[in-house]
Formats: structure tokens, C-alpha cells, sequence
């Protein structure tokens, strides 16, 4: 009998493949890094064939460390990077161009431009998202504007387009099916979000063909069957999410006002907003959470560009740790008296800002800073940016919802806050590891942060949409009781120093913007 459900989690820097028992426990896990490529200032990408290789190695080496035969996996979830753009050659499988990732900034005038012309308000209220670079619309538009031949190829129908799940399902599936699911397709700038479809005047508005798009299912949905040849028997492929709605699924957010945060390269919040699209006035995202059964989940979103990527700045660009587990330690060293900050605009800054042209800046250096203050004051940019996420969040939800809508949130949120605090934040990702790091967020935030005994939560949403699509897994309600606490943060700051740390955030911030930004 198949028991088992494999998660293929395809990342920014690795490629893990995990492997579920029927009781939703890790059974098994392996996990390969491949190289980013940074040909010009701004611009970052991927080789879709070691996304491929390391996707399939980790899969086949999991399979081999549980001891299951592929024939006992009842299922296959994918989740992946968002928004990273693939165009392939339908006839043969390969890539005409690199992988451009989310990260990467080189359209930002092409938004820019467009923005001009007044595009904008059409794309939020179509798409819940705005014109940046970081969705795959205009990273489409680019490779078919500079590949020799590509435009007249995607118009003779001969190329396809697709976010890292659609590539790898067209791999998995030996090139039978070109789809993806509703989250994914609602990061590309190009779907409506409303009406569940494609929409014709963005695409004339990139010049994007139709023909190039997959085709859009639910989260959990039949997405065809591997080709046997891959693992020895054909597996069925029946969930698909982007990351940061997988690991929502994870953490069980399930009901509005419900409230997580993935810590990886990047840091990405959502907040369930239930089966209202809240449009925001401070300029989050409005996405779909999850979609199951032909209905939408909508959520609020805030993207912050650099979280853990910042630890990989410190280890691979200073050379001042050897590995991300030592951050946590070092910043406890640092001197209490240096008030030092980075603001990790790497690749420009993401909500609540939005300024593709900024770039990182460190302020409050003295002689005395040395690797345990920019430690430190790495770490807690990724708080910052939190907080900055969450009250945008906290001003949206009860702005812009229903009467109803926002009765729900409060009642939601007031039975899963501690004594004195309006919100709980459910946290999962490599930085959670670290309990300096976490502790730091629960005081800069003040609003406790829990910590779940499986944090595994991105894969495991996954694993559960494409378990429950098949049979394996139980239904939703039955899923969320199952979601355990391993550790509640606690604010321990006083409020004088978590205000006055926050205030220097905020004035580092300002100085960095771009003049653009600051005049928006």
C-alpha cells in the first residue's frame, strides 16, 4: 500500500527532496546546494539544469536513504522559489536562457517606465501585486526581447513559459504536462486574481503570448504522473504551491487573521485574509494563499529580499563566520553601546518600500565595530523588516475587510494571543534555528513567536496539499489540530529600548531610499 508522500522543495540556493509517512512525520531527507550566477550589478540567475540535476539526485537519494520502493510514495508535492522565470524549447526540454530570479532587479526600468505610463493601478487591482521587478511578468518580456530568435519562436508556439514548478513538472512528466497551480500563477503579474484566469491586456502589455502559459489548477490537483523511467514506477504528481503559501499550509494558517513568517534567503509574511482579496494602502501584496477545491484563499504578503542571504553575505562576501550557525553566537558578543545598522538592500528594498534602486548601506559604525556588531546588526534587520511588515499587516486587515471579515480576524487573533499581546507569529525556515535570532524578533516586535515541533513547514505543505489530494493525508480541520508548539518566544525588552532601536531603524531606512522612493 502507498503510505508515503514526497516533497520536492526547490529552493534559491538548494534543492531538498523530504520524504512523508502517512502520519505527515519526516522519514527521511537529503539536500544539495547549486552555484547563483551574478553577471551584472542587480542581476541574478540560475542554471535550469542544475535545478533540474539536484532536484532529481536529491529525490532518487531520499527515496534510497528511507528504503521505500518508489512504487510505496503515494504522491509527489512540489514547492518551489517564486517568480524565478524559465523559457524552455517544448521539443527539446532545455532552457533558451538562465533562470532570472526573483531577486533579480535588471527591469526595474522597464516597471519604472510603465509606471509612468500609468500601468500600475490596472496590475494591483487585476493581480493584487505591483509593477516590480521581482515577478516573473516582465522577466518573460526581457528574455524574449533579448534571446536571438526567442519572439518568433514563443509566437510559432514553439517555447513555454513557467515559474520552477511548472519546469520541473514538465521534466518529472517527461514534457506531457505544461501547468502550474493558483499561487504560483498569482506571482507572475500576468493573473487575475479574481477571475482565476490569464488576463489578455497584461499580457498585450508585456507583449507575452498566450501560447507560452501553462495551464492553472488548484493547489492540490491531478498534475499527471512522473515518467516511470525517473524513479521506476510512475508517481502521481497532486500538490503544487509556491514556498511561502506551502509553508502557510504548513503552519496550518487556515482561518483569516491566522499569521506566518518563512525565514529563508529572503523573509516572506502572510496573513490569511480568508475568501476576501484585501487590497492594500500600504503597498503588500494581495496573493492567493492556497486553493483547493476551485476556491481561493486570499492572503496579505510582505516580501523582504534578504534575510538569510544576509548570513550568506557575512560567511561567503566577508569572510567573518563559517557557517550560518555561528551568527547567532557572535551577536551576543557585540557591544551593547554600538548602535550599529544594516539595511540589507542588496537588491533593493521590498514591502513596505518597494525601491528597486536603493542599495545596502551600514550606519553607525566606530572604530570599535568589528564582526560581532555586523552580526548582530545583521540579524536584527530581518527583525526590523518583520515589524515593518506587521504593522503595515495590522492597518491593512482593519482597513480595507468587511464588518464580518474583520470580527473574524479579531476573534482569531485574540484566542491565539498571550496575556498582553494582539499577535502571535508562527515562524519556520533555517534562521528559526537560532534562538538569539528569534528572541531578538519577539523583543523588536513585542508579540510572542512560536515555533513549531515540525519545521520542516514549507515541504510539509506541500506534502500535505498533494497526501490530502490522493487520500493519504486527513482534511484540513484535521491537518490544523495536528500543528504542535515546540517554543514560545516572549518580548523581554523594555518598551523604551525596543522604541528607540526601532526609530534608528527607521532613520537608517529613510537614508538609504532612493530619491524616487522617497518622493512616493
Amino acid at each position: 500500500m502507498s503510505t508515503h508522500v514526497l516533497a520536492i522543495d526547490q529552493g534559491t540556493s538548494s534543492s531538498r527532496a523530504i520524504l512523508f509517512d502517512q502520519n505527515c512525520d519526516v522519514v527521511a531527507v537529503a539536500q544539495q546546494e547549486f552555484p547563483q550566477h551574478f553577471p551584472d550589478s542587480g542581476w541574478v540567475e540560475h542554471d535550469p539544469e542544475d535545478i533540474w540535476t539536484s532536484t532529481l539526485e536529491t529525490c532518487r537519494a531520499v527515496i534510497a536513504k528511507a528504503g521505500v520502493d518508489s512504487s510505496g510514495i503515494a504522491a509527489i508535492g512540489i514547492t518551489n522559489q517564486r517568480e524565478t522565470t524559465v523559457v524552455w524549447d517544448r521539443d527539446s526540454g532545455k532552457a533558451i536562457y538562465p533562470a532570472i530570479v526573483w531577486q533579480d532587479r535588471r527591469t526595474a526600468d522597464v516597471c519604472t517606465r510603465l509606471k509612468n505610463e500609468g500601468h500600475e493601478a490596472a496590475v494591483t487591482e487585476r493581480t493584487g501585486l505591483l509593477l516590480d521587478p521581482y515577478f516573473s511578468g516582465t522577466k518573460v518580456a526581457w528574455i524574449l526581447d533579448n534571446v536571438d530568435g526567442a519572439r518568433q519562436a514563443a509566437s510559432d508556439g514553439r517555447l513555454a513559459f513557467g515559474t520552477i514548478d511548472s519546469f520541473l513538472l514538465w521534466r518529472l512528466t517527461g514534457g506531457r504536462v505544461h501547468a502550474t497551480d493558483a499561487t504560483n500563477a498569482s506571482r507572475t503579474m500576468l493573473y487575475d486574481i479574481h477571475r482565476g484566469a490569464w488576463n489578455d491586456d497584461l499580457l498585450a502589455m508585456l507583449d507575452v503570448p498566450a501560447s507560452l502559459l501553462p495551464r492553472v489548477l488548484d493547489s492540490a490537483a491531478d498534475f499527471g504522473e512522473t515518467d516511470a523511467g525517473i524513479f521506476g514506477s510512475a508517481i502521481p504528481v497532486a500538490g503544487i504551491a509556491g514556498d511561502q503559501q506551502a509553508a502557510t499550509v504548513g503552519q496550518a494558517c487556515f482561518r483569516p487573521g491566522m499569521m506566518k513568517s518563512t525565514y529563508g534567503t529572503g523573509c516572506f509574511a502572510l496573513l490569511n485574509t480568508g475568501e476576501q482579496a484585501v487590497r492594500s494602502s500600504r503597498r503588500l501584496l494581495t496573493t492567493i494563499a492556497y486553493q483547493v477545491g476551485g476556491k481561493p484563499t486570499y492572503a496579505l504578503e510582505g516580501s523582504i529580499f534578504v534575510a538569510g542571504a544576509g548570513v550568506q553575505w557575512l560567511r561567503d562576501g566577508l569572510g567573518i563566520i563559517d557557517s550560518a550557525a555561528e551568527t547567532g553566537h557572535l551577536a551576543t558578543q557585540a557591544d551593547p553601546a554600538q548602535d550599529v545598522y544594516l539595511v540589507p538592500a542588496f537588491v533593493g528594498l521590498g514591502a513596505p518600500y518597494w525601491d528597486a534602486e536603493c542599495r545596502g548601506a551600514i550606519y553607525g559604525l566606530t572604530r570599535g565595530t568589528g564582526p560581532a556588531e555586523l552580526a548582530r546588526a545583521t540579524l536584527e534587520s530581518v527583525c526590523f523588516q518583520t515589524r515593518d511588515l506587521m504593522e503595515a499587516m495590522t492597518s491593512d486587515m482593519t482597513g480595507d475587510m468587511t464588518s464580518d471579515m474583520t470580527d473574524d480576524v479579531t476573534k482569531d487573533m485574540t484566542g491565539n494571543r498571550s496575556e498582553h499581546h494582539d499577535t502571535v507569529l508562527r515562524v519556520d525556515g533555517g534562521m528559526v534555528a537560532s534562538d538569539w535570532t528569534m528572541q531578538r524578533l519577539a523583543d523588536l516586535l513585542d508579540a510572542p513567536v512560536d515555533k513549531p515541533t515540525v519545521t520542516e513547514t514549507t515541504a510539509l505543505g506541500a506534502a500535505w496539499l498533494a497526501g490530502m489530494q490522493v487520500g493519504v493525508y486527513p482534511a484540513m480541520d484535521t491537518f490544523a489540530d495536528q500543528w504542535a508548539l515546540e517554543k514560545r518566544f516572549t518580548p523581554v525588552m523594555e518598551q523604551a529600548e525596543r522604541d528607540r532601536r526601532y526609530a534608528g531603524w527607521k532613520d537608517a531606512v529613510r537614508r538609504t531610499l532612493s530619491t524616487d522612493a522617497m518622493e512616493n
